[in-house]
């Protein structure tokens, strides 16, 4: 799966994040959402980046991944487009769908078939958990051998 085999699905011409638009966008049409490298087009790793879904596509991409509101998720795009430099290259393609929830659940399970795991930016990296200081016990307490006199 990549961009070129999503665009014979259904979805929109793929369009530079950088350079979008609000007026192109689907307002309050539920759709799926498609990120994509456009430096890895004619490398045989899919140039997929991110699967998603919203119910406001306009918000989530002008409100969530070009200006940091939102989840956890959405914030980790903003990120890497502003401050890991993908900006200049993730396009953006999105198809609107009835069930957008469903759909983006049969295209990620689509790709990890296909690829063996999740998109990058949809694999959430857990960090592990910080040891926990073990609790110091209590000073013991020395009983003074009673002195012979």
């Amino acid at each position: 799966m990549n961009s070129l085999s999503l665009k014979e699905n259904g979805f929109a011409e793929f369009i530079p994040l950088k350079a979008i638009s609000y007026a192109i966008v689907p307002n309050d049409k539920s759709s799926v959402l498609i990120l994509t490298d456009c430096t890895l087009k004619e490398k045989p790793t899919s140039d997929i980046l991110y699967i998603g879904k919203s119910k406001k596509p306009s918000k989530r991409v002008f409100g969530g991944y070009l200006a940091g509101y939102g989840g956890k998720t959405t914030r980790k795009i903003n990120s890497m487009l502003l401050n890991e430099g993908y900006l200049e290259k993730v396009n953006i393609s999105w198809m609107i769908s009835e069930d957008p929830k469903v759909t983006q659940k049969e295209l990620l399970e689509k790709f990890k078939k296909e690829h063996g795991e999740y998109p990058a930016w949809n694999v959430s990296k857990k960090v592990p958990p910080k040891p926990q200081p073990k609790p110091k016990a209590a000073p013991k307490v020395v009983k003074a051998h009673p002195t012979k006199k």
